[in-house]
């Protein structure tokens, strides 16, 4: 019997799908011949196009649905640790991979190679942010594996591959490599120096045994970790399989059941006597790591940038493509007060991440004072705003943003993690305040950065001459870190957006958060506010 036609559907919004996630973006676009990587435009048009594509799309709700299943022992009772991840979830491997988000930049020599990494990396985020994990640590880990250079000659080749091979095998049997990394343990969380994992030297290596509290992306083909020796806390490679082929004992004992990431997994573990190489000097693992962090930091921007833009997209071209109270919700006042808003805040958040990216191709001492410092700051302002501006973003879709198939709850989900990972809020904050206290040349670089837009509007220099006021009283400063902090990272996305961004875009952030014509919530711009123009430069056209 047919179905009985009760309605016709109206008035609801098509898929937002088959547009090119790229050339949508006018900030992203516009930022990466800026920052020196125009070279790589066909590939990002090319990466743009499939991740607006359907298949792609539905890959990413696929991994969600399937997660990661824990596999300890084999129907005999052997020990293999495995994990299996669903089909979809290799998919988005394999193009990221493929594309070269997880290490390009460390075999490429074209200037720009990290701004094209970057810029890859935030298109294809918005398809699925969860697999980007083991992308983002095995990116971070090369330049800390490079402090033992016989541990790079083995890993490189296999980490740079662009082929993608998840099969739980030997490295030395596959075509390519996946690096990752488990630091924090029970006790300590990012205060790593409480960690009480073991190594001893043994005939040329070192065995760890211990835990750790989270090992993401377990199965990854080596991991750096931290462990104590007699020298002190000192960093280790340590791979899943012993040289000899057989498997090393780093133990899966249970997947993290987690608010959100949920196609990727995060693992608790434990070392019995695992074999390990040390990476950099004995006693000097924090050291070691540093450049890994930067690194991870430097992605936590980028995916809370991508997060924010794909909600983003999805509000804006709901609201294009629904009406109420007459007229479409796009040209509804307060509406379009929200969207501008968000708008703002997206261009100021992927502007800033592009210009980070920058940071990391020059090899000069000025520019690696300014990421030093500027990468913490963008880390903290970035991933604090995006909950609250995916959370707006969602509400803008009403009823419709609150069910599983708009994606707009998975991106909900995953919109904390940015804030936690690598350091939460305070833990950023407070290594701002580190770095300036012992490198004083990161605050002149990025103060210098952020002076380049002197005098381009008063607005902007009243705000910086606010700030060196904080930035020079040092009284409670450690109470007020995240005050100055916020300060510094609005200080800088101004200087980017008054040198970068067309008039209405300028004008709307400006009047907002420097001159503080501006509410708490998001869709709070000032009346004055060229909301249209904003939003028009924002919505993605399908």
């Amino acid at each position: 019997m047919d179905a009985v036609a009760t309605h016709e559907v109206l008035n609801q919004p098509p898929p937002l799908v088959d547009y090119d996630v790229f050339a949508a973006d006018a900030a992203l676009s516009e930022a990466l011949s800026r920052e020196g990587a125009a070279w790589a435009t066909g590939e990002l048009r090319s990466l743009g196009t499939l991740a607006g594509s359907a298949e792609p799309i539905e890959w990413g709700f696929q991994a969600n649905a399937n997660p990661p299943v824990l596999k300890t022992h084999d129907r005999y009772g052997n020990r293999i640790d495995a994990v299996d991840y669903h089909p979809a979830y290799h998919s988005l491997m394999q193009v990221a991979v493929g594309e070269g988000m997880h290490a390009a930049p460390w075999a490429d020599a074209r200037l720009g190679a990290h701004v094209a990494r970057a810029a890859k990396f935030y298109v294809w985020s918005q398809v699925e942010p969860g697999h980007g994990c083991p992308i983002s640590m095995t990116y971070a880990v090369v330049p800390a594996l490079r402090a033992n250079a016989d541990a790079a000659a083995q890993w490189e080749p296999l980490l740079f591959s662009r082929d993608y091979d998840g099969r739980n095998l030997p490295a030395s049997q596959k075509r390519g490599a996946i690096a990752g990394m488990a630091m924090t343990e029970k006790q300590g969380g990012s205060d790593v120096r409480a960690n009480t994992t073991q190594a001893v030297a043994t005939d040329g290596h070192w065995e760890l045994t211990g835990h750790k509290w989270f090992c993401s992306a377990p199965m990854s083909d080596v991991f750096l970790m931290l462990a104590q020796t007699p020298a002190g806390l000192s960093c280790f490679a340590v791979p899943r399989w012993r040289p000899d082929g057989t498997k090393n004992p780093v133990q899966l004992q249970r997947l993290k059941d987690k608010l959100g990431n949920r196609s990727n997994a995060s693992s608790e573990i434990e070392l019995d006597r695992a074999y390990g190489v040390l990476v950099g000097e004995e006693g000097r693992g924090v050291r070691t790591i540093i450049a890994m962090v930067n690194h991870t930091r430097l992605d936590c921007v980028i995916g809370a940038s991508a997060t924010m833009r794909q909600a983003l997209a999805q509000a804006a071209h709901h609201a294009a493509h629904r009406s109420a109270f007459g007229k479409a919700l796009l040209d509804q006042p307060l509406m379009g007060n929200v969207l501008a808003d968000l708008a703002v805040e997206s261009e100021a958040a992927t502007t800033t991440m592009m210009r980070l990216a920058r940071a990391y191709d020059a090899a000069d001492e000025g520019e690696a004072a300014f990421r030093r410092l500027a990468t913490a700051v963008a880390k903290y302002w970035t991933c604090k705003r995006q909950p609250a501006f995916v959370a707006e973003a969602l509400e803008c879709l009403g009823g419709n943003g609150f069910v599983e198939e708009s994606i707009m709850p998975r991106l909900f989900r995953e919109s904390p993690l940015n804030g936690i990972w690598e350091g939460s809020g305070n833990v950023i904050c407070l290594d701002v305040l580190r770095a300036m206290a012992r490198e004083p040349q990161s605050l002149d670089a990025f103060r210098a950065e952020v002076l380049l837009a002197s005098g381009a509007d008063a607005r902007f220099d009243a705000f910086v001459s606010r700030l060196d006021a904080e930035l020079t009283d040092i009284d409670a400063i450690e109470t007020r870190a995240r005050r100055v902090v916020e300060h510094m990272a609005l200080a800088l996305q101004g200087s980017l957006l008054l040198r970068h961004s067309p008039a209405p875009m300028v004008d709307a952030f400006c009047a907002s958060r420097l001159e503080r014509d501006w509410g708490v919530a998001f869709g709070t711009l000032p009346a004055r506010a060229p909301v249209d123009a904003v939003v028009e430069r924002a919505r993605p056209k399908s």
